[in-house]
C-alpha cells in the first residue's frame, strides 16, 4: 500500500496511512445493464484512526467508471468518481476534553449520536449546548439565545461571530435561535450538521486553547522560578 495523508472526521488529527491495521479497501467491477452503459467499479474502504485515544471507524463506498487492461482486467478509474458516501458511526465526532462543563459535552455528545436518526433533536442539543457555552464561557446571560449572540459581538473575534452568525441565519435554524432552544424544530440533516461543526469550533478556539494557553504558562513560570532559584544559590 502506498501512503497517503488522511484526516480523521472523529479527532482531526492527521496522520499518514501505511499500516494495512488501520486501512483497507476492496473493489468489484461490473456491467449489469446500468445507466452507464458500461462496466462500473464499486470500491469500498475502511479506515481506523491511528490515533490510540480515538480508533474510530469511517467507511466510504464510492463508484468509478472502469478502464480496462490485459494484465489487469476492469479496475476503478479513479480520475472518473460517479458517486462517493461517507459512513460513520455518529456516538462521537471529537473527542471532548473532561474540562469542557459536563452538561455541553453531554449535549454535544448526543446530538451526534442521534443526527443520522433525528436532525430535528441534534439541532435543539446543539442550539441549548452553544447557548451554555456562551454562558459559561463568557458570562453573558441573556432571556434569548439570539440576545446572547448579540451580545457576544464585542468580546470574540470577528471571524468567531461571522461563524455563529452565520448559521443563525440557515432556515428554520435561524428563525427558532431567539425561541426555546430545546424546541424541537423541522431542519435539515445537512444543516444540523453544520451546527455540529459550529460546536466543535468553539470547542476548540475556546476551551481547548484556553487550557493550552494555561499549560504553557505554567511552564514558563515553572522555568522561570526555577532559574530563579540557581541565581539566588549562587
Amino acid at each position: 500500500m502506498s501512503p497517503f495523508n488522511w484526516e480523521c472526521p472523529y479527532c482531526k488529527k492527521f496522520t499518514v496511512m501505511v499500516d494495512k491495521q488501520s486501512y483497507a479497501s476492496n473493489f468489484v467491477s461490473f456491467n449489469m445493464d446500468n445507466e452507464y452503459k458500461k462496466y462500473v467499479s464499486y470500491v469500498s474502504e475502511v479506515y481506523v484512526c491511528p490515533n490510540p485515544d480515538c480508533r474510530k471507524i469511517t467507511i466510504t463506498n464510492s463508484l468509478y467508471m472502469s478502464k480496462y487492461s490485459e494484465l489487469k482486467g476492469y479496475t476503478p478509474d479513479t480520475s472518473l468518481l460517479l458517486n462517493h458516501q461517507k459512513f460513520q458511526p455518529r456516538t462521537n465526532h471529537m473527542i471532548v476534553p473532561d474540562y469542557v462543563p459536563k452538561a455541553i459535552k453531554s449535549d454535544y455528545e448526543e446530538a451526534c449520536a442521534v443526527l443520522s436518526d433525528s436532525p430535528k433533536a441534534s439541532a435543539a442539543l446543539c442550539r441549548r449546548c452553544l447557548q451554555g457555552m456562551i454562558r459559561d464561557f463568557w458570562g453573558v446571560v441573556k432571556s434569548r439565545l439570539i440576545d446572547e449572540i448579540m451580545e457576544l459581538k464585542s468580546k470574540v473575534d470577528t471571524e468567531t461571530w461571522e461563524s455563529i452568525d452565520s448559521v443563525r441565519t440557515i432556515g428554520n435554524i435561524g428563525a427558532h435561535m431567539e425561541k426555546d432552544v430545546n424546541l424541537i424544530i423541522d431542519v435539515e440533516s445537512d444543516e444540523a450538521e453544520l451546527l455540529i461543526q459550529l460546536i466543535e469550533m468553539l470547542i476548540r478556539d475556546w476551551y481547548i486553547q484556553r487550557e493550552q494557553r494555561k499549560i504553557a504558562a505554567l511552564k514558563i513560570k515553572k522555568v522561570a522560578a526555577e532559574k530563579e532559584a540557581k541565581k539566588k544559590a549562587v
